[in-house]
């Protein structure tokens, strides 16, 4: 399965030659920020099945204090994956192309979420309550 993605005005592009595992969605107040939504929505990728196809020139990273941060198009601003400790580890799914074959497996942070926010009810949602910043 080769899986693709790309920014918003289409300056980068990707390619994953593997599948995506551990999809999750984040409620803590610096995804909120980082993805101007009520959560973020990614998983994680082998970083030797990833590579850039183009406009890697024009990624910007935003890291954090605690050395995990966001890889970004410095032209549209799209999060396109998350960075920890510099190597690249886990993919946006609202920037993957297509189906990627994946659903959210569990939603962390649930007890920072926004109090606006109705967390999703069913089976096999688990939610991991504890508070993050």
């Amino acid at each position: 399965m080769t899986i693709t993605g790309g920014c918003f005005c289409g300056a980068v592009r990707y390619e994953i030659a593997g599948a995506l595992f551990d999809a999750r969605s984040c409620h803590c107040s610096r995804c909120r920020r980082v993805f101007s939504a009520q959560a973020s929505a990614y998983a994680l990728v082998n970083p030797n099945d990833f590579k850039w196809l183009q406009g890697e020139s024009n990624l910007t990273d935003y890291i954090g204090q605690q050395g995990a941060g966001v890889r970004f198009c410095a032209t549209c601003g799209s999060t396109l994956c998350g960075v920890f400790n510099g190597i690249m580890h886990g993919v946006t799914l609202g920037c993957v192309d297509g189906d990627p074959q994946i659903s959210i497996g569990y939603h962390q942070f649930t007890g920072s979420k926004a109090s606006w926010e109705v967390l999703p009810r069913g089976q096999g949602v688990i939610c991991h309550s504890g508070a993050a910043p």
